[in-house]
């Protein structure tokens, strides 16, 4: 019989859900940002120019969902799509200048409710998770 609380899966799930909403209360009200919004602001903030496959890709999210986020993140003014020299299909993805302003002051508040969430743990521990995550994460790969 599967026992859903105890199944990993689930308990992970449930883990990034309450860690997003946490963290989703500094921008939802400020920035009227969902959660796949923020991440798609935080994905671009960190790698400038990529396309929108590769923000799916790098966000583990649907492409479909990842398309309206950006549909919406244009609309607001906060992304932008820029033409690629070598192939005018492709679209290069950029935070605009508002974006960058909505990424710069979101990503301390992240940053601390990271810090506050690892407190619990021990340098120790926290070493020991980070490499249980990247096992983790390469086993799900496979």
């Amino acid at each position: 019989m599967l026992e859903l609380e105890q199944f990993l899966p689930y308990r992970l799930s449930l883990l990034s859900n309450q860690i997003s909403r946490s963290i989703a209360r500094t921008y939802e009200q400020r920035f009227d940002l969902g959660v796949t919004e923020w991440r798609v602001i935080a994905i671009l903030g960190r790698f400038p120019g990529i396309s929108a496959t590769e923000v799916a890709g790098k966000s583990a999210m649907d492409k479909v969902a990842v398309s309206r986020a950006l549909r919406r993140l244009e609309d607001a003014g906060r992304v932008e799509r820029r033409a690629n020299r070598s192939d005018r299909r492709a679209k290069h993805l950029h935070l605009s200048q508002e974006g960058e302003a909505v990424y710069e002051a979101i990503a301390p508040a992240a940053l601390e409710c990271e810090r506050n969430l690892l407190a619990v743990l021990t340098t120790k521990e926290r070493e020991q998770l980070d490499r249980l995550v990247e096992k983790l994460l390469a086993a799900s790969r496979e």
